[in-house]
Formats: structure tokens, C-alpha cells, sequence
């Protein structure tokens, strides 16, 4: 059991609407970067977000000095994105899922945080930075020797004890001159963290899998995404058409704010960590299986 924090009297309100919306439900849960953020990896678009011009998977694949930025820069940030803890709102949702209340957890976000914080059922729908994959052979390398190699073949990057770092784990480098990309040591291919990149589609089986998260549920929560990301609305869509109750978690404004049953507009963590408390007491009344 979660202990929940001190909620002001509008937050605490919602959150009794959206409990007694989710209760005695099987729950399919969507995040986006929001949940992360009390992790210490900032969001996209929140209030404060950093200025993003991200790099489309054309530009990575088709120029030398777009990848030599992209890896400087990633790797820079690694060492901080790879030792960023789980809060209380992943705690809460792993707890939510031994329970039995949670199906599943389809995520936006590409820091393993859910894994980590011991939910079982997750769908990385934008893929991990936890592996690199040879876009040439389809040989998948482990993110952290990865790592040690860029650093042999470059001495002089020095990574810095703390950094600021973006949402997607990087930081931007003052320059990648003289910076020796890796390369699949297999094939000498190019290689791409395992990640879908601006420009690129989900891979069809890994919807498909959301998909089936969902079809397993009664219920979809929504917890930090401002859902601008059409996989996320297309997701909303299919519950809204199942007439199954929608929860939103997000400080400030969504797309699907209009759809939803319940809107909380909160921090994510402290939610979660209510909600939690609330329906594992609940979890007794739910359904058998499907």
C-alpha cells in the first residue's frame, strides 16, 4: 500500500470523482512524459519544458554530423537518464497491478521507469533507450556497452557529474567534432537507439499489443500525457466508442480533456499514490479474469 500525499480541496475532489469513475473496473493505463518528470526527467510541454527541435529519423539516418550530434549528446545525458529512480506515481501503478486493477500499462515514454518500478505489463509504444539496434543486420546491442565503447573510441569526452537534461535523456553538446559514431560492430551498419524517432510510425505488433491492453479493461486512465501524440488519441478513441470511463491526469490542458469523464488536473504522482490507496482497498469486488 501506497501513503498518499496532502491533496488541496479542488484536487482532492476530482480525484474522489475519478475513483468512484474507476472503481471495481480493470483499468488500462496510458503515461506520457508527466509521470517522469518527479523522476527528474523533464516533459515536453509542460510549463517550464525546455525548447525542443528534435531530430527526425530522416536527418539521423541520412547525415554523418546529424548522428555525431545525436550520440554526443545522448550519450552526455545517458549516465543521468540511466540512474533515474521510479516515484511514487509508478510505484503506485505496480501496486495498482498486483492488485490486480491494473491490465497493463501502455507508455509513451522511453526510460523503462515502469519496469524498474515493478510493473509486469508494459508496452513501450515509442520504444526504449535501453537497446541500440544495427538498422542494417537487426543486431541489438545493450544501451550500457554501448556506451563504454563510445567512450574507448573517444578519450576526450568527459561526462559531466550532474547535467540538464532534455526529455528524451540527451543534453546538448557544445560539439561533436572529432567524435567517432559507432558503428555495428557485426556489420559496420548504422547503428539507432530503439526508439521511434519524429518522422517514423509505431511499429504496427506494439499498437496492436496497446490495443489488446485495452480490450482487456473496463476503464482507461491517463496519467501526464497532454495526448498531442496521435497514438495516444487513437487509444482514447477506441474507449470512448466502448463508452468505457476515461480518467485524465495531467497538469494543464489535453486534446482529450473533452472526452474525458473525469479531468484531475494535478501532478501526477501524488494521483496515482490516491488512487492507489482507494482501489486496491476496492480490488475484492472486481471481475474474474477475462
Amino acid at each position: 500500500m501506497t501513503t498518499a500525499l496532502a491533496l488541496d480541496a479542488q484536487t482532492a475532489a476530482g480525484v474522489g470523482r475519478a475513483i468512484d469513475a474507476l472503481a471495481g473496473r480493470r483499468i488500462a493505463v496510458l503515461t506520457g512524459a508527466g509521470v517522469s518528470t518527479d523522476s527528474g526527467i523533464p516533459d515536453y510541454r509542460g510549463k517550464g519544458a525546455p525548447t525542443r527541435t528534435p531530430m527526425t529519423a530522416q536527418q539521423f539516418l541520412s547525415s554523418d554530423v546529424a548522428r555525431g550530434r545525436y550520440w554526443v549528446g545522448s550519450h552526455l545525458g545517458w549516465r543521468a537518464f540511466a540512474a533515474s529512480r521510479p516515484n511514487g506515481g509508478h510505484d503506485a501503478l505496480a501496486v495498482l497491478e498486483r492488485a490486480g486493477v491494473v491490465t497493463g500499462v501502455v507508455t509513451q515514454n522511453v526510460d523503462g521507469l515502469h519496469l524498474r518500478a515493478g510493473s509486469s505489463r508494459v508496452v513501450e509504444l515509442h520504444g526504449t533507450m535501453r537497446r541500440v539496434l544495427c538498422t542494417h543486420c537487426g543486431q541489438v546491442f545493450d544501451r550500457r556497452d554501448l556506451a563504454e565503447r563510445i567512450e574507448r573510441d573517444n578519450p576526450w569526452i568527459a561526462v559531466p557529474d550532474a547535467v540538464e537534461l532534455g526529455p528524451d535523456g540527451d543534453v546538448l553538446p557544445a560539439s561533436s567534432d572529432g567524435f567517432v559514431i559507432p558503428s555495428c560492430s557485426i556489420c559496420e551498419g548504422v547503428l539507432k537507439p530503439d526508439v521511434v524517432f519524429f518522422g517514423e510510425y509505431i511499429p504496427l505488433v506494439r499498437f496492436r499489443e496497446a490495443e489488446q491492453v485495452l480490450a482487456s479493461s473496463d476503464a482507461l486512465l491517463i496519467a501526464g500525457s497532454s495526448l498531442v501524440v496521435n497514438s495516444g488519441i487513437r487509444l482514447l478513441e477506441r474507449a470512448r466508442r466502448r463508452r468505457l470511463p476515461i480518467v485524465i491526469v495531467n497538469r494543464g490542458e489535453t486534446r482529450g480533456d473533452a472526452r474525458a469523464t473525469v479531468k484531475v488536473d494535478a501532478g501526477t504522482t501524488e494521483v496515482l499514490r490516491s488512487f492507489a490507496d482507494a482501489l486496491t482497498a476496492s480490488s475484492g469486488a472486481l471481475p474474474g479474469p477475462r
